[in-house]
């Protein structure tokens, strides 16, 4: 076959597409969560300090979550324009568009090191760090930051190989580094007794693992589109085109990290250093249950986005259809599994007793409704998947800036709801900003890939 005619997300069934995109995207994504909460899990049953290193660790969420909005600015905004570009089989323009997400991938990363190596201490005490818990938080932190550069082109360039769906060797991206952390994670903690820096150091090892396997495969043989060195000198009109769509994942991602902050500085008022290690938990586990709408959601984009740009309307609708009922199925399912067995998936993370009973009231707070989530993701998707930036950059902003941000601050001070009103933000947030992005994309897309059906039918019957 040839490379023309490879991975052609026109033909067959979609749904059995956006799958074969979604499987290995679903597994990829789970590997690269045990980055993180593997750190958390062992350093939760570090002898003597199981509750400060875990909410020592549980401060620097912000940073991680402030690096991943600069892989989304590029990486889920070049990604895209990739499929919709190959789709409509401009090549040329395929490449260019990600020898220039290559190259502020690399940049911006370099300067976020920079930045955050320079104001350490007084952003980890911004983030609610008490004397206790910023040793844990600085031990960290410091080698962490080193790896910022392996994560920028780990993970932000791996979304142009599932582009081009190759969504398995995407897959193997996150597998090769996460399973090697794994490894190495008790190996740096327990063996070497490196404790909290142990594990930093076992993650940024892994992470240049998939730094390096991406860019062997980029730039090999095997690749549609390669990452070539004509087109690392950014293209200002393209460059404004990423930044436009990726902007949606960007502030998705920054407003997760306000969040973060204003969670963490919250709780520190109303329950101190233990709740904070409770919203650590929690954010724990939200990423475990929001990794099979991630995976369908990231799976469905190039196919989507490919039809789109073969003017195939008509599977482009089955195919939203398709993403969005398998997220509300799955959320409901992840719902009803944490109310039966809540005990379990808190003890995961922690061998402290008070934690686990104190964290589990606040664990089904925060995710009452939890498959209202997934509304907001599935409308999400579809417009950076059709390249509609703007409603896409409006969703993100509305869900966290403007309904998680305050009711954070707001409802601990009313009726004495105290930590109860931080953890309450954000189901109440997923049922405003969820129904109010589900139903615009539906008002808004439908009609529209209904008038490109009818043109098309129309030049087809012209041609005939």
């Amino acid at each position: 076959m040839s490379k023309a005619v490879q991975n052609d997300f026109s033909q067959g069934k979609m749904w059995r597409n956006i799958l074969t995109q979604a499987i290995p995207l679903t597994i990829a994504q789970t590997v690269q969560v045990l980055y993180n909460i593997v750190d958390r899990i062992y350093l939760g049953h570090l002898p003597g300090a199981s509750s400060l290193a875990l909410t020592g660790v549980g401060l620097i969420f912000p940073i991680v979550t402030l690096v991943t909005a600069f892989c989304n600015l590029f990486g889920s905004g070049g990604a895209p324009l990739c499929s919709i570009a190959r789709g409509a089989g401009d090549t040329d323009r395929a490449e260019r568009i990600m020898g220039t997400t290559f190259t502020m991938l690399v940049a911006s990363g370099a300067v976020l090191m920079v930045l955050c190596y320079l104001f350490k201490k007084p952003v980890l005490y911004l983030f609610g760090a008490s004397d206790e818990t910023y040793f844990y938080a600085d031990a960290y932190l410091s080698v962490y930051l080193l790896g910022t550069p392996f994560v920028m082109i780990g993970v932000g360039m791996n979304g142009f190989i599932n582009a081009q769906g190759f969504a398995r060797i995407g897959m193997l991206t996150i597998v090769l580094g996460a399973v090697l952390n794994v490894i190495l994670d008790p190996l740096f903690i327990f063996v070497f007794d490196l404790g909290v820096s142990g594990a930093a150091i076992a993650t940024v090892l892994s992470q240049a693992v998939s730094c390096v396997w991406v860019m062997l495969f980029l730039t090999g043989k095997r690749a549609i589109l390669k990452l070539k060195k004509e087109y690392l000198r950014p293209a200002w009109r393209l460059l404004g085109e990423i930044v436009s769509l990726g902007l949606a994942g960007f502030i998705m991602a920054a407003t997760n990290c306000l969040v973060q902050i204003t969670c963490n500085a919250t709780l520190k008022i109303y329950g101190g250093d233990l709740y904070i290690g409770v919203m650590t938990v929690i954010n724990s586990i939200r990423e475990l249950l929001s990794l099979p709408i991630n995976g369908i959601t990231d799976g469905a984009k190039p196919v989507l986005g490919y039809n789109y740009g073969a003017r195939r309307y008509d599977r482009v609708r089955s195919g939203i259809t398709f993403m969005s009922v398998i997220c509300i199925v799955i959320t409901t399912l992840c719902w009803i599994a944490l109310l039966i067995f809540p005990r379990q998936l808190f003890s995961m993370f922690s061998s402290d007793a008070n934690l686990v009973d104190v964290g589990i009231p606040s664990m089904h707070l925060y995710f009452f409704g939890f498959f209202l989530m997934s509304l907001q993701f599935s409308g999400q998707a579809a417009f950076v998947a059709l390249g509609k930036s703007k409603q896409a950059v409006f969703f993100s902003l509305l869900r966290k800036a403007v309904i998680v941000f305050p009711l954070t601050i707001v409802l601990p001070m009313i009726g004495g709801l105290g930590v109860n009103g931080v953890f309450l933000a954000e189901p109440i947030s997923n049922l405003l900003g969820g129904v109010a992005c589900f139903v615009t994309m539906i008002c808004m897309i439908w009609p529209m890939l209904r008038r490109g059906e009818a043109e098309e039918r129309k030049r087809a019957e012209s041609k005939a």
